[in-house]
């Protein structure tokens, strides 16, 4: 699910490509975007095939049941791809069109992805609710608001 559909209930075409970036990257991984990733910053697996990324590890990625039938540059262009699909702001993923073009070329210049929406725990704030609210218990309110 798109952060923009997340946290504020808006859908686009965008939001079907932040989807599809996912599914790139579960079936290149082998495994499903929640979970324990190794990378202790990252939330999910976007987060970390975000970091193996940028620390140019990204072939890490790859499920170990097909490391032994595939070409390098396919599996680093299709990882691009699904990094490219789910940056955080909507205006910057690629449309399906471009993908889909990217995909079946055999060669092309592909933009340099940046960080992905719903990745990393420190993007998250607290913020203290400042309206004075009664409570019996004399316990504050604390609202977590992503960026």
């Amino acid at each position: 699910m798109s952060p923009e559909y997340a946290i504020d209930g808006v859908f686009s075409e965008k939001s079907d490509v932040f989807s599809f970036g996912v599914i790139v990257l579960e079936v290149i991984s082998g495994k499903r975007c929640t979970g324990y990733y190794p990378c202790r910053e990252s939330l999910n697996l976007l987060g970390y095939a975000w970091q193996l990324w940028k620390e140019g590890r990204a072939m890490e990625l790859l499920d170990r049941a097909i490391k032994r039938s595939f070409q390098a540059d396919e599996v680093l262009k299709c990882i691009q791809v699904g990094l490219l699909c789910i940056e955080e702001n909507p205006a910057d993923r690629p449309t399906m069109n471009f993908v889909v073009s990217i995909l079946t070329s055999e060669s092309c210049a592909l933009p340099l992805p940046k960080q992905p929406g719903f990745s990393f725990g420190r993007n998250l704030r607290v913020r203290a609710d400042r309206s004075p609210r009664s409570s019996i218990y004399g316990l504050s309110e604390s609202t977590l608001e992503g960026r």
